[in-house]
């Protein structure tokens, strides 16, 4: 590793922000994905995406490296959760890099190396090609001092290549025959800083063939998380997917940058990058690299991590890293027990009980309740599949739905009627809009609302109210430093979300 006295050592954070998280729903859904909950296990209270934050970050405690702000690659639709998320974390710079739409890893770890080679040249320090490290967003450690140490020695093994040829993938030691895990062959003696030469991957294996693989001793798991210079990733993309190469860096050249306070959002042109081909970074190149022979070609090298991960990809991946009481059940929200044993007991809106059960995963929520087999999981695939195929909401959405000026949740409705409880966060407000097919009845609960109706603005205190016909000009705002609350009842013939026409929108969704 460099040392303090030389030139230090340019590393770039890049957390992989995406996915749509269904295979823990009801809890994550399409609008709410995974990385965003705090599920079981964490006592900080953070999500999974923040931990990936505060994780990556701890690198900055490594002697000799100099750490650049962290790039987060999320869906647009998904930026105001992360912003919100991120604020909470008040020591760490950050970007948000904006994909118009799901285009899997290798697009966004694409666009992170444009963003590190161009951005970051006019530093100081200058980041000139720095080593990204990259790792995705909803993943859980419980051994960050091992985590950073093979942090460190996956950045030795790349910054020793002067080549600049060598990625360096983490693998997971694997502690039982896991089938839903992509598994890494390694090969020879270790290196100096510990890596391993690869030899092949292999896709998700069946339940003998993983028997096989724990017992040999020489597979890993494949984390997904890598530490590579940016040149190097663009350079082995451009040799084996320069389709890929070619169609996002036009999409990046397209790009638009603008302030959500004070974190840049950084857009790629979004007609040009919904034409990029979807693949992952193992498809693209990683498995590539490794089927290549010959000192010409790039260099996949493994370094070991034993810091208790998962990817927590299904419930009883939650479990199984869950604080388990005496009869092994995990528990949140208001929950009540009588003779059940190695289960999991979720409750977000009420009371739940179980009595004499075993090994069930039973997960509340306001609109939706899962009772399932712990080892079930790939039975969820059918749920959320027939949830999509009926067009059912409560797919992508939950009923408290989060906004970037607050929240609203839906809490009755019926035929040409519709009640919401919205909050408005201080100084935030609504975007100037107007509706077609259904009028709004608002009443203040808590708070002070600024109105604008028609041609006119109010002031409205506690008890107070107006009356919002079809196809008036509207908006609501909070210009006080507490939170405003108020009851909305929509009337009309139709009441979809999609019935809005935005006149100005400080959010940008105008």
């Amino acid at each position: 590793m460099t040392s303090q006295s030389s030139t230090r050592t340019s590393v770039l954070p890049v957390i992989l922000c995406g996915g749509s998280g269904t295979r823990l729903w009801p809890l994550s859904r399409t609008g709410f994905p995974k990385q965003f909950l705090v599920l079981s296990g964490d006592d900080s209270g953070r999500s999974l995406f923040q931990q990936a934050v505060q994780r990556i970050n701890s690198m900055s405690f490594i002697d000799g490296l100099e750490l650049g702000p962290t790039l987060i690659v999320t869906n647009e639709e998904h930026r105001f959760l992360a912003l919100d998320q991120l604020r909470e974390l008040k020591e760490i710079q950050a970007n948000l890099l904006l994909e118009p739409a799901g285009r899997n890893t290798a697009p966004a770890l694409t666009l992170a190396a444009f963003h590190a080679q161009e951005f970051l040249e006019g530093s100081s320090p200058p980041f000139n090609d720095p080593i990204l490290v990259v790792t995705p967003a909803d993943q859980t450690i419980n051994n960050q001092a091992n985590f950073v140490k093979t942090l460190q020695s996956c950045i030795a093994t790349v910054e020793a290549d002067q080549s600049n040829k060598t990625i360096t993938i983490l693998g997971i030691t694997p502690c039982a025959p896991e089938t839903g895990y992509g598994y890494i062959k390694r090969q020879g003696h270790a290196g100096v800083n510990g890596e391993f030469e690869v030899e092949r991957f292999v896709e998700k294996p069946d339940a003998k063939t993983a028997e096989t693989y724990l017992k040999e001793g020489d597979y890993l798991w494949n984390s997904g998380m890598f530490v590579l210079r940016a040149s190097t990733w663009l350079a082995a993309l451009k040799e084996f997917r320069s389709d890929i190469y070619i169609a996002t860096e036009s999409a990046w050249c397209a790009r638009v940058m603008d302030l959500a306070g004070d974190v840049p959002f950084i857009r790629p042109g979004a007609e040009i990058f919904k034409l990029i081909p979807s693949e992952s970074i193992d498809y693209a190149v990683i498995e590539e690299c490794s089927s290549q022979v010959g000192s010409n070609h790039f260099s996949i090298k493994m370094v070991e991590l034993d810091a208790g991960w998962s990817d927590l990809g299904n419930w009883d991946a939650v479990w199984q890293v869950g604080k388990q009481d005496k009869n092994a059940n995990v528990i949140a929200g208001d929950v009540i027990l009588n003779d059940v044993k190695e289960s999991l007991i979720y409750s977000s809106s009420r009371l739940v009980s179980a009595l004499g059960v075993e090994g069930l995963i039973i997960v509340e929520t306001a609109d939706a309740v899962l009772v399932a087999d712990r080892k079930s999981n790939q039975a969820l695939k059918s749920v959320v599949g027939l949830l999509q195929s009926q067009q059912r909401e409560e797919k992508n959405l939950h009923r408290k739905v989060a906004r970037p000026w607050g929240w609203y949740d839906s809490i009755d409705q019926g035929d040409r009627f519709k009640v919401k409880r919205i909050q408005v966060n201080p100084g935030a407000s609504l975007s100037l809009q107007k509706h077609e097919h259904r009028a709004e009845h608002w009443v203040v609960v808590n708070g002070v609302a600024e109105v604008t109706n028609g041609d006119k603005l109010i002031t409205l205190t506690e008890n107070q109210s107006t009356y919002i016909p079809p196809g008036q000009i509207h908006r609501l705002a909070n210009r006080s430093n507490e939170p405003l609350e108020i009851i909305e009842v929509q009337s009309g013939a139709y009441l979809g979300e999609d019935d809005i026409f935005r006149f100005e929108d400080i959010y940008g969704r105008s």
